[in-house]
């Protein structure tokens, strides 16, 4: 594998064209390019890490993709997701954190019989979803874990923002959002 570098707008304009979680650069860019996605055999995903506010090179961090463990929802009416963001709310949050947390707070309220499908949303081995701040702890000593409003759910939250995006556009489709919806949804962090 061959290691490019590249400035901030390249970068952003990677981050933002994934489709899936777990989605490798490589895949984006192939996608992008028109090249077949299915012609080189497959790496470990990665996940382009958050630039940091110098002008230093974006390094590229191998992470291991989130896996959806055995869900099947069952939606008996239709949600209308594009009601879930209020701009002038989302405004209001403080940082990706605040933003990430209030749209999964909105989701709760608008998901109430199916958000508990939020639990097998996770990493090879990493946990993002409990019911308890200690579990997340025991799960990862640096999780950060808060809970969403007053649901009695608690998110891994010290993640950076385009695994935030990730995480929230997951969230959203196992709730029945589409796939494009969701990631427009999820941008708004």
């Amino acid at each position: 594998m061959k290691y490019i570098e590249v400035d901030e707008e390249l970068y952003r304009h990677i981050a933002s064209k994934t489709e899936r979680i777990g989605e490798s650069a490589s895949d984006i860019l192939r996608r992008l390019l028109g090249l077949s996605v299915d012609a080189v055999e497959p790496l470990a995903p990665i996940d382009i890490s958050e630039p940091s506010l110098e002008s230093a090179p974006v390094e590229v961090v191998a992470t291991a993709p989130i896996e959806v463990v055995d869900v099947a929802v069952e939606v008996n009416e239709p949600a209308d997701f594009t009601l879930l963001v209020d701009e002038h709310q989302l405004s209001q949050q403080k940082g990706a954190v605040g933003r990430f947390l209030f749209l999964l707070e909105r989701l709760s309220a608008q998901s109430k019989d199916h958000f508990s499908q939020i639990l097998h949303i996770q990493g090879r081995d990493r946990l993002y979803f409990a019911r308890s701040r200690e579990e997340l702890l025991k799960a990862s000593a640096s999780a950060n874990p808060k809970e969403i409003g007053n649901t009695g759910f608690w998110v891994t939250t010290n993640n950076n923002t385009a695994k935030k995006r990730a995480i929230l556009s997951e969230v959203l489709m196992q709730l029945g959002c589409d796939g494009q919806l969701a990631g427009l949804i999820a941008e708004r962090i």
